[in-house]
């Protein structure tokens, strides 16, 4: 299973859609519904790691953000060059 921190956001939010649905169908075997909340656990825990990293960098906390690419160092010569 891919770890929560490389696992990118819109993979983990279509994994926990999906397993709400074949839970809430209540079709899931008993034998399958435990690997299925530890699935979902991880898949959420990637999802709120990518938002709460969004939310800092909204509240200016750019070093609070992980790996979210910050805002351009205006001191730094190739800034914007391409």
């Amino acid at each position: 299973m891919t770890r929560p921190e490389t696992l990118p956001y819109r993979e983990a939010y279509a994994r926990l859609s999906r397993i709400a649905q074949e839970l809430e169908s209540g079709e899931a075997d008993l034998d399958r519904v435990l690997p299925l909340l530890e699935e979902a656990r991880e898949a959420y825990a990637a999802c709120r790691e990518r938002i709460e990293a969004v939310r800092a960098v909204l509240a200016g906390d750019w070093a609070g953000a992980g790996d979210l690419p910050g805002p351009a160092d205006p001191d730094d010569e190739d800034a914007g060059d391409d």
